[in-house]
């Protein structure tokens, strides 16, 4: 006989675990299955470990320019294993805190491998043996995994994923890093700040290439400043791994081969969805490139079977992962008779994206090259730190905000930023988009003084002409 449930939830990372406890509190009897870690990627090899990483990265920038403060500090040292210690040890509480979620929501846990095998049936191999589950309604969210380099796949000794990267066996002495987007930025960061050489390699024109051109611009050169390597344009011709380095040839933009050797390699080059071999072709589920097409709620077009997060088109992003959780719950619920819950379709254009290098960066809706791409015309404003007196008071006055208006109608298409505590101000904007706002409300909104986000308020000024400290 199998178990039966109203959902059961395939992964528990941050759009899985968030999916059953929504579920939960809605009524629903609930499973979830994980085959590793309560929390999936994000909380134990992710978003949370590497922030704490990070977190280490910076005060030790900080102690490093303590006489900037009228301090003085002496032999400052980064001692990687302590600090690799400590972004485990934030990890475990978070895994623990999601395990008293589960029991708290009163969700039946279940370890092990989950496999499709009809609708609404799912066996799960855990150390025990085989179990069978039944649901009305099953949500996939697996997540993914880093993509290898096909021709120098990761070893963990030299040529490492952003999971080797988190506890390394050693200090790296000259870095390569593959790849600029969010991942590779952080870690290519993360790794400057604490002694290493580093150098970044993108394929595209430019770093962080999802950003607006002005953020990647201002990032190139403040990591230049900061002593990087950045070369752009630069593909990736062949990486030979030793035993005591890594050999690279790498083509530069203007076609010539540099032959270069580092300590060790982080490959980031992008993501690869977990949805082989757990029965979705059995179902029926369609997929392009590996990851499940979905509507705005998460339904597949399979009755009764659903997915989310990393598995899904992206963007591949942990709080969207959520939001996708809550939704799918919600529609769930709303199909099984409840008639109190009114989920709405994911809007992709409201989703922020955070990067955590140094400086950091944040944005959300287009950038001012795709917006006029869109047929926009537009109005942008951009107000720059410097300009800004608790920036100055911090010692943060590098970096700037920009915002993007519909010059028309004086919609908030857009805003990208970066600087000091940009992830934390970026909400302001997502909050405005949500509501639909114009450069009236914005305009019209009280600032407190003296606060960062004051510049929310200057870059939209600054967009109208009306910009009152530059």
């Amino acid at each position: 006989m199998s178990e039966q449930y109203d959902v059961i939830v395939l992964g528990s990372g941050p759009g899985g675990y968030v999916a059953a406890i929504r579920s939960a509190q809605l009524g629903l009897k609930t499973a979830i299955v994980e085959r590793e870690s309560l929390g999936g990627i994000c909380l134990n090899w992710g978003c949370i470990p590497t922030k704490a990483l990070l977190r280490s990265a910076e005060v030790f920038h900080q102690m490093q320019h303590a006489a900037d403060y009228g301090l003085a500090a002496e032999k400052i040292t980064a001692d990687l294993a302590a600090i690799v210690k400590r972004s485990r040890g934030v990890a475990k509480q978070l895994n623990q805190g999601v395990t008293h979620l589960m029991k708290k929501n009163k969700i039946a846990v279940h370890m092990g491998e989950g496999t499709l095998t009809a609708p609404g049936t799912l066996d799960v191999k855990g150390e025990k043996g085989t179990e069978t589950l039944s649901a009305k309604h099953i949500i996939v969210a697996t997540g993914a995994r880093a993509r290898d380099l096909p021709f120098a796949p990761a070893d963990g000794k030299r040529i490492w994923t952003y999971r080797h990267a988190m506890t390394p066996p050693e200090m790296p002495g000259k870095l390569l890093v593959i790849g600029s987007g969010a991942i590779g930025i952080e870690f290519a960061s993360f790794y400057n700040d604490i002694g290493a050489e580093v150098t970044v390699v993108e394929m595209m024109d430019r770093i962080v290439p999802v950003e607006d051109a002005d953020v990647s611009a201002f990032l190139e050169k403040a990591l230049t400043k900061q002593g990087m390597t950045i070369k752009t344009g630069a593909a990736l011709e062949e990486l030979k791994a030793g035993p005591k380095g890594v050999s690279a040839k790498i083509k530069t933009k203007d076609g010539k081969i540099e032959t270069g050797e580092y300590s060790h390699v982080i490959v980031a080059i992008g993501i690869q969805p977990n949805t082989e071999n757990i029965g979705l072709e059995t179902l029926g589920a369609k997929l392009e490139r590996g990851f499940i097409q979905i509507d705005g709620y998460g339904r597949t077009g399979v009755t009764g079977l659903w997915a989310i997060g990393d598995c899904v088109p992206g963007p591949w992003l942990a709080h969207k992962a959520s939001h996708e959780g809550v939704t799918a719950a919600e529609a769930i619920a709303q199909e099984l008779g409840n008639k109190d819950v009114h989920p709405h379709a994911l809007d992709r254009n409201n989703i922020p994206g955070c990067t955590y290098c140094h400086p950091q960066i944040a944005s959300v809706g287009l950038t001012e090259a795709k917006a006029k791409e869109a047929g926009y015309e537009v109005k942008v404003g951009t107000f720059p730190f410097i300009g800004n007196g608790k920036a100055i008071a911090l010692g943060e006055a590098e970096g700037f905000i920009k915002t993007v208006f519909d010059a028309k109608t004086g919609e908030l298409l857009g805003a990208h930023m970066i600087g000091a505590e940009v992830t934390e101000l970026i909400q302001g904007y997502v909050v405005g988009k949500q509501l639909e706002t114009t450069e009236a409300e914005l305009i019209q909104t009280i600032f407190p003084h003296p606060t960062l986000s004051e510049m929310i308020h200057e870059s939209t000024l600054a967009a109208y002409g009306r910009a009152i400290h530059i």
